[in-house]
């Protein structure tokens, strides 16, 4: 198997090094970051040893993961600029970025991979959102990407077209569902639940939802019809929910989310 290093540390990037050390051995990966004292964080608590600066990294392995933010991602790439070759897969997270641009940078015939995961990836939970580049990828190569994803969470792979709008359905959306968390146990604070009682009832029903959702296949509109009893609870909650404008307010923060990702490769 071919050695995978990470350009890039932080929460997302660890969150993949810790997925991809559950499927390869650790003498297969390495990483490096800016922040030194956290390199020998991670060294400490993975055994995974890290590589001293970019250059080296992209010498010595096949998988160049860019787990870094948009606006650091052409310094880096200006580092990379003839030092990576066709025999190599180029991996990047970075929001908004288009495969071309990747391309200007190193070569019209590195072969690249645009992605979009989420920091769920820690708990081994992620979703991801993939495309390749068109170039001749080996079936091999298609295969350690995918494994590598799937390591860390599901994935799906999409056109190119759709990358933005990946990120505003799950790459930065976790963010949405923990403040939707925390208002949950807020309220049930409210009524006297403990809060660290609190924090269970939420998380557990938020997880047993997306459960129902995925493992039944059933529209989620049916999922919460068959919770609104006439006349109860439920759908005086859900009646409140409409008009407070439950429903816009995601819509708008998925506007906005996309708009940004749309900036960044601008």
């Amino acid at each position: 198997m071919e050695k995978l290093g990470f350009i890039g540390a932080g929460n997302m990037g660890f969150a993949m090094l810790k997925g991809a050390s559950g499927v390869m051995e650790a003498g297969m990966l390495t990483y490096t970051d800016v922040n030194h004292a956290r390199l020998e964080e991670i060294q400490n608590e993975t055994g995974i040893l890290c590589t001293e600066d970019n250059i080296t990294l992209a010498k010595t392995v096949k998988y160049i993961v860019l787990a870094v933010k948009p606006q650091f991602l052409d310094g880096v790439l200006e580092e990379l600029k003839g030092v990576v070759n066709e025999s190599q897969v180029i991996i990047s997270i970075a929001p908004g970025i288009a495969i071309a641009h990747y391309k200007e940078y190193l070569g019209q015939n590195i072969k690249v991979v645009r992605a979009m995961p989420n920091t769920p990836a820690l708990v081994n939970e992620g979703m991801s959102g993939i495309c390749f580049s068109d170039d001749s990828f080996t079936e091999e190569e298609k295969e350690m990407v995918e494994r590598f994803f799937s390591s860390f969470g599901k994935f799906e792979v999409v056109n190119e077209a759709l990358m933005n709008a990946v990120v505003c359905a799950s790459g930065s959306s976790p963010a949405y569902v923990y403040m939707f968390i925390e208002a949950l146990a807020d309220s049930a604070v409210k009524y006297g639940i403990p809060r660290d009682k609190a924090y269970v009832f939420a998380a557990q029903t938020v997880l047993g939802s997306a459960k129902m959702v995925l493992e039944t296949k059933e529209h989620p509109g049916k999922l919460k019809d068959q919770v609104c009893s006439p006349g109860g609870t439920t759908i005086a909650a859900v009646s409140a929910l409409e008009d407070a404008g439950f429903r816009s307010a995601i819509i708008k923060a998925a506007d906005a989310c996309f708009e940004k990702s749309v900036s960044f490769g601008k």
